[in-house]
């Protein structure tokens, strides 16, 4: 049997969001390696759950990381990848999309840009 992948659990991080079934981490890692991280269309959702659930998971990813580069760890990929290659970026090169351990970066331009609401201190949904 293949050994478990290491996956840092990021404490103290949301696990989703309260009440709506969205998850923003994992539990444990997959048997079978990590998912693949890449850009997934974000299609133009204005005012709907979704684009609040979005602007949540970087609202959170912005107050427990800020500018720092992070480990992908725990984070749902799920989620990331609604945000990857535009408000979230690989922070290493090279990257490998498949690592627990890729380290990843919030470009605060484009989010901000993105999702005003998610860099302010308080965050209504």
């Amino acid at each position: 049997m293949a050994k478990t992948p290491e996956m840092t659990k990021h404490r103290g991080f949301p696990s989703g969001l309260p009440g709506h079934g969205h998850h923003f981490t994992i539990r444990r890692p997959n048997q079978n390696g990590a998912t693949p991280l890449k850009p997934l269309q974000r299609l133009a959702r204005p005012n709907t759950i979704e684009q609040k659930v979005d602007a949540a998971f970087l609202h959170a990813l912005w107050h427990h990381f800020g500018d720092e580069p992070f480990e992908r760890g725990n984070l749902d990929a799920g989620r990331l990848n609604l945000l990857f290659g535009r408000e979230v970026i690989p922070a290493e090169s090279p990257f490998d999309p498949t690592s627990y351990q890729a380290l990843l970066r919030i470009d605060e331009r484009v989010g901000r840009k993105s999702f005003p609401e998610a860099f302010e201190d308080v965050m209504e949904i």
